[in-house]
């Protein structure tokens, strides 16, 4: 088959005419056409008056050998790659100990998935609650303001992406097409079939929880074994060689060969890791608060009449501005349609995120608008102390919320103008189980309140109402990525600490579902080369 990138047709076209158009790109008619399938589906809204889907296509033709020759040297056709997944190993070796997994994330779960269908029967080890009785946990703090700290937005079967948009996109390069595997492992567990070929994809957490169960069952079908509510509590090193893994409840499993994939706010693993001497350094991450708009005012200034178009759907922004002070604002994780929710891990702390259902039809567009620091300049103490940092301000949002899980929040125009807000205006908060209104000044370092003051207004030169008067923000947004990472080698296993596998967000090598989840199946293909060896 040969693959055509850059196809662009008008937003109203019909399915005639994409085929129209690869007849006319290749230069041939229906002779010599087999079929054609869409392999990314996009659009292009620089222009807001002369919006353009873009296409890539995959075509099948009886003279396949010529037309490529014909575009040797057109950057936009070749022969279509190979995108399957292909197993690295078909059978274990025996007289294994079983690889273990801790965590069941993205990452963790695609792991323990790829071993599973190598046969190595995994262990995946979860501190928290299977989906449906973590989700049940979860909705106890959203409504009542019941928290539980080993079964919520960050732990449990899933992992954080379970309660989030659902994104299945990332920037990172994937020659290998692990994304690929990825999304057809999605799609087997439940996943509509689009994800494969949009080119933002989504999901939505009432159907990730399904997913996330299917995806259980196709590992406990190959021989895989999960377990809940089974924290790991120490690694078992001799020598710099993992041996196993001690839970909870004093258990200990044997293995020369874990995987630790625990997420970026799994803190007290954090600090069992570094008591242990596992090496890790300090590595940036941003703070700063949630926005919240009317997602119609997103939507018209982003698609201008062409907001509501079913192709187009809820419209998403990115947006940067490198401010006087030297730190950088920025939009991270856009939610269309969607709602902020608390994300505490701890006690007595307030945090916030972004989540939205499959249909992103919320009236409020948010995302987090994060201020980046470093260790060097903001936490040089010691290489926890970026955990330190976010607890700080976690709690200060505890007490600015009325030590309730309310969240602080204040009027985008009040915030500008440095005074507290006492009424909401046409934006309603979706935060639940509550905020409160009142002085966002105190909720973050000066350096940041600065920043973000100096980017709204530069924000509003770009989206018009970004920093309209009743638009609402709300406090802290803490957990964009880990404040650590778990270094590793090529060999993706610890510096110091033979067998023991850092992946995924929290050891600082993923940010996202789909990122998460490719780690997750490199570091499976790299336990499988260690164990056949």
């Amino acid at each position: 088959m040969l693959r055509i990138t850059e196809l662009k047709l008008p937003l109203n076209h019909s399915e005639s005419d994409l085929q129209s158009t690869v007849f006319y790109r290749l230069g041939i008619d229906l002779n010599e056409f087999i079929s054609c399938h869409i392999f990314r589906q996009g659009h292009d809204a620089r222009k807001r008056d002369a919006i353009q889907m873009v296409y890539t296509v995959d075509v099948e033709l009886k003279n396949e050998v010529e037309i490529l020759a014909k575009f040797a040297n057109d950057v936009h056709i070749s022969q279509t790659p190979d995108t399957e997944y292909h197993l690295p190993l078909n059978v274990a070796p025996i007289n294994q100990a079983r690889p273990i997994i801790i965590g069941s994330g993205p990452c963790g779960l695609l792991a323990t998935l790829i071993l599973a269908q190598m046969g190595f029967k995994p262990i995946l080890l979860e501190r928290g609650k299977s989906v449906r009785e973590r989700t049940k946990d979860t909705f106890a703090l959203w409504r009542k303001g019941e928290f539980n700290a080993e079964s919520n937005v960050q732990f449990g079967e899933g992992g954080a992406g379970t309660f989030s948009d659902g994104k299945l996109y990332t920037q990172i390069k994937d020659p290998n097409y692990y994304g690929r595997k990825v999304l057809q492992e999605f799609v087997k567990a439940g996943a509509p079939e689009e994800i494969l070929y949009l080119s933002k994809p989504h999901i939505g957490t009432f159907r990730l929880v399904t997913m996330v169960e299917q995806i259980r069952t196709t590992i406990e079908s190959l021989g895989g074994e999960i377990r809940f509510e089974s924290r790991v509590d120490e690694l078992l090193i001799e020598n710099g060689q993992v041996q196993g893994v001690k839970l909870a409840t004093g258990e200990t499993l044997e293995s020369s060969h874990v995987v630790l994939a625990i997420g970026h706010s799994a803190r007290d693993t954090f600090s069992m890791l570094q008591r242990n001497g596992v090496y890790m350094e300090a590595k940036p991450f941003s703070m700063g608060f949630r926005i919240e708009h009317p997602q119609s005012l997103i939507d018209q200034c982003r698609f201008g009449n062409d907001a509501g178009h079913p192709l187009l759907g809820a419209a998403d922004y990115k947006l940067v501005h490198h401010c006087k002070n030297g730190r950088s604002v920025y939009s991270f994780c856009m939610c269309p349609g969607g709602t902020v929710v608390a994300a505490t891990s701890e006690a007595g702390h307030v945090v916030t995120n972004g989540m939205s259902q499959y249909s992103r039809n919320e009236r409020n567009a948010n995302s987090a608008i994060v201020v980046g620091i470093t260790p060097e300049v903001d936490y040089p103490q010691h290489v926890l102390a970026g955990v330190d940092l976010q607890r700080h301000w976690e709690r200060q949002a505890f007490l600015l919320g009325g030590e309730t899980y309310a969240a602080p929040a204040q009027l985008v125009g009040d915030f500008l103008a440095g005074q507290p807000s006492t009424t909401f205006g046409n934006v309603q908060p979706s935060y639940t189980p509550s905020v409160k209104l009142g002085d966002l000044s105190a909720a973050l370092p000066d350096y940041a309140i600065a920043a973000i003051r100096e980017a709204l207004p530069e924000f509003d030169k770009k989206i018009k109402g970004f920093a309209m008067h009743d638009a609402l923000l709300t406090g802290v947004e803490t957990r964009t990525s880990s404040p650590i990472r778990i270094k590793r080698n090529e060999q993706f296993q610890s510096l110091n600490t033979v067998g023991l596998f850092p992946a995924g967000e929290g050891a600082g090598y993923a940010g996202g579902i789909l990122s998460a989840a490719i780690d997750g199946i490199k570091v499976a293909e790299a336990v499988a080369r260690a164990m056949q060896n």
